[in-house]
C-alpha cells in the first residue's frame, strides 16, 4: 500500500478527473487523500478517498468566483485568463502549501499528484522533495520544439510561414509570461524557495511524470512530447446510479445536447442562441445548465427543448447525434469517447484551444467565439449532422481515447512513484 495525496483546484472540471484517479488507486489497495474545496466532499468520499479541504487557502465557490476574487468580475477572454492564473492559481499557492504542510505533519504520504494549475502542489513538492506527478486535466500545455504555445487556439504550422510564426510565438513566451513572473516569484519567496527563472508553464509540470488526459489525435499528432508524458484517454469515475429528469422517458428521434459546462455559465452566451437556432427543427434539444437543481432558464424555451441542471454523461451521450458545447475538456472527451461529433463555441480560458484541437482532428466545428449567433450554431449543427466525415473522425478519436486505459492506467503510472 502506498499513501497518496491528490490535489485539484476546486473546479468541477478538475476535481472530476482527479476523483477518477483516486477511485482507481483506492481500488488497487492504496490509501488516498484528496486536497480540494469542501464543496466536493461527497464526490471525493464516494471514491473511498478522504477529503482534505482548503483551510488556509480560500475555499471559493466556482459558480460565484468573483465573490472571492473580485478582479475576475466581468472579465472575459485573455484578461480573464491572466487574472485567473495570477489570483486563483498563483496567489493562493502559499496558502495551499500551508495546508499541505499541516496535513503532511499530521500524517505524511509517499507521493503527491496534482492538476497542472495546482501551483501550491508544485511548490510543496519542490520544498520537500516529495515524489510528484502532474495529472493534466486540460489540453496539454508543455512547450516543445513543435507548434505554437498551447492555449492560443492555433494549430501547428504546416508551411514555412506558419512554422516561423510558431517559432516566434514560442520565443515570446517569457515576454508574454512577464505578468505572471512577479506573483510567482513572491509565492516562491513566501514559502522559502529560492528564485527561479522558470516560467509558469515550466513550474507546474513534474519533470518525472505527466499523466495527460486526452490522446495524441487531440494533441495535433505532435512527436515532441517528453518521455515523461503518458496519455491515458478519458478520466472518469465508475457510473453512479443515474438521477434522470421526469421528461427522460419522452426522448426519441434526433437529439442534440447543449451545454455550457460548469464555469462561465451565463445562458445568454450559448444556450439561448442554440435554442433559437434549433427551435423549429424536428429534433429534441437537451440542455444542461451546469448548476445542480437549476432546471429552468430565465427566458422562454421552445417546445422541442428539455432543461436540466446536470445530465449524466453515461446516459445522455450514447443517445445524442451531436453536442453543442463551450468546449470544456471533460465534456468534450466524454462526447468523443461516445463517438459524438461536436460544435464548439470556445470563448475563454482553455476553450479556444479545445475547439482548435477537435477541429484539427476533424471531429467537430470550431465556431471561434464563445458567443456565437444562432445562425452560426445552426450552420455548425447542420454540418456535423449531414457530413459523415465528422462522425467518422469522432469515432477515430473515440477509439483512441478508449484504448489508453483511463483512470486504471493513471493509477498504474502513479504506482511508479511509490
Amino acid at each position: 500500500m502506498t499513501r497518496f495525496m491528490l490535489t485539484a483546484m476546486p473546479f468541477t472540471g478538475h476535481v472530476s478527473p482527479l476523483s477518477a484517479v483516486a477511485e482507481a488507486l483506492v481500488a488497487r489497495g492504496h490509501d488516498v487523500r484528496v486536497y480540494t474545496g469542501s464543496a466536493f466532499r461527497e464526490r471525493v468520499e464516494s471514491t473511498g478517498a478522504r477529503l482534505v479541504p482548503w483551510r488556509a487557502a480560500p475555499d471559493f465557490d466556482e459558480n460565484d468566483i468573483s465573490a472571492t476574487f473580485p478582479r475576475l468580475l466581468d472579465k472575459k477572454g485573455m484578461r480573464q485568463l491572466l487574472v485567473n492564473v495570477q489570483d486563483v492559481f498563483i496567489k493562493t499557492s502559499p496558502a495551499q502549501v500551508e495546508d499541505l504542510t499541516a496535513e503532511w505533519k499530521r500524517e505524511p504520504w509517499d507521493a503527491i499528484a496534482g492538476d497542472e494549475v495546482s501551483v501550491g502542489t508544485a511548490l510543496f513538492a519542490e520544498r520537500t522533495a516529495c515524489p510528484w506527478a502532474t495529472v493534466a486535466v486540460v489540453p496539454l500545455n508543455i512547450i516543445g520544439p513543435q507548434g505554437p504555445p498551447s492555449g492560443m487556439g492555433l494549430a501547428p504550422g504546416r508551411n514555412a510561414l506558419t512554422r516561423a510564426r510558431d517559432a516566434a510565438l514560442r520565443a515570446a513566451v517569457p515576454i508574454l509570461s512577464r505578468s505572471l513572473s512577479r506573483p510567482l516569484a513572491r509565492a516562491r519567496q513566501s514559502v522559502g524557495l529560492p528564485p527561479s527563472k522558470l516560467t509558469f508553464d515550466r513550474v507546474v509540470f513534474s519533470p518525472r511524470l505527466v499523466i495527460a488526459s486526452g490522446c495524441p489525435l487531440l494533441d495535433y499528432g505532435r512527436t515532441d512530447r517528453p518521455s515523461s508524458v503518458h496519455f491515458v484517454g478519458r478520466l472518469q469515475t465508475s457510473a453512479a446510479p443515474a438521477v434522470l429528469p421526469a421528461w427522460w422517458s419522452e426522448l426519441g428521434g434526433a437529439i442534440v445536447h447543449v451545454t455550457q459546462g460548469t464555469y462561465n455559465i451565463n445562458p445568454d452566451d450559448l444556450i439561448r442562441p442554440s435554442l433559437e437556432a434549433l427551435a423549429e427543427r424536428d429534433m429534441t434539444v437537451v440542455v444542461a445548465t451546469g448548476v445542480p437543481g437549476r432546471d429552468e432558464l430565465p427566458f422562454r424555451v421552445p417546445a422541442n427543448a428539455r432543461i436540466a441542471g446536470f445530465l449524466p454523461h453515461a446516459e445522455v451521450l450514447p443517445r445524442v447525434d451531436a453536442v453543442v458545447t463551450n468546449g470544456g475538456w471533460g465534456g468534450t472527451l466524454a462526447a468523443l469517447a461516445e463517438d459524438v461529433p461536436l460544435v464548439i463555441a470556445g470563448g475563454d480560458l482553455d476553450k479556444p484551444e479545445v475547439a482548435s484541437r477537435v477541429a484539427w482532428a476533424g471531429a467537430g466545428v470550431n465556431l471561434k467565439t464563445g458567443t456565437p449567433t444562432s445562425s452560426a450554431i445552426a450552420a455548425g449543427v447542420d454540418r456535423v449532422l449531414t457530413d459523415a466525415s465528422y462522425r467518422d473522425a469522432a469515432a477515430r478519436v473515440g477509439a483512441q481515447l478508449r484504448s489508453l486505459g483511463g483512470a486504471d492506467r493513471a493509477a498504474e503510472l502513479l504506482e511508479t512513484l511509490g
